[in-house]
């Protein structure tokens, strides 16, 4: 496996085909990511059982994100032909309002070093990069354990505090 990019290094540099929310296919690439705050989460694989619950937990505080500046992208190893295949058979997945990126040549996920080492598959990563490029905040999970896409928010807003913040600190409350 390689090194995991990792906090405080530069997201690489990257293009990949996308589904987009209105099922449009496009090019999304680090160029899409200048100047403002991301989210970018990898999920194993399309067609799973885990990976739905996330990525409809991201699309539900996507609002959030975009009212705090940030932009959210999913990615997976699958293609855009899956993605697309996958949102119009699956009903929780058919409004997404974030575009999924195909990672299916495994250009990213070998640069971020996310590649699970016996599987195959992505882990379940989340990158919070700032707009200047560098990694904020890094979130893994094996690929059995889902995430919460409230807690990738809280640590999004105490990142935008520009303060240290406290355990369990939330939004609205005194940093330190």
């Amino acid at each position: 496996m390689a090194n995991i990019i990792s906090v405080g290094e530069k997201f690489p540099e990257f293009s990949l085909a996308a589904v987009t929310a209105t099922d449009d296919f496009s090019v999304v690439t680090h160029e899409n990511m200048r100047s403002k705050w991301t989210v970018l989460f990898y999920w194993p694989l399309d067609f799973t059982f885990v990976c739905p619950t996330e990525i409809v937990d991201f699309d539900r505080l996507t609002p959030a994100f975009r009212e705090r500046g940030a932009e959210v992208y999913g990615v997976s190893l699958d293609s855009k032909y899956v993605h697309l295949a996958w949102k119009k058979s699956h009903g929780d997945l058919a409004k997404i309002s974030y575009s999924m990126l195909a990672d299916n040549k495994h250009e990213l996920i070998s640069k971020l070093g996310i590649l699970h080492p016996t599987a195959g598959l992505a882990l379940r990563a989340t990158y919070i990069i700032d707009p200047e490029g560098y990694v904020r905040w890094l979130g893994l999970n094996d690929i059995e354990v889902g995430r919460s896409a409230d807690e990738v928010l809280r640590n999004f807003d105490a990142l935008q505090t520009g303060e240290l913040c406290p355990a369990n600190w939330k939004r609205g409350q005194k940093t330190l």
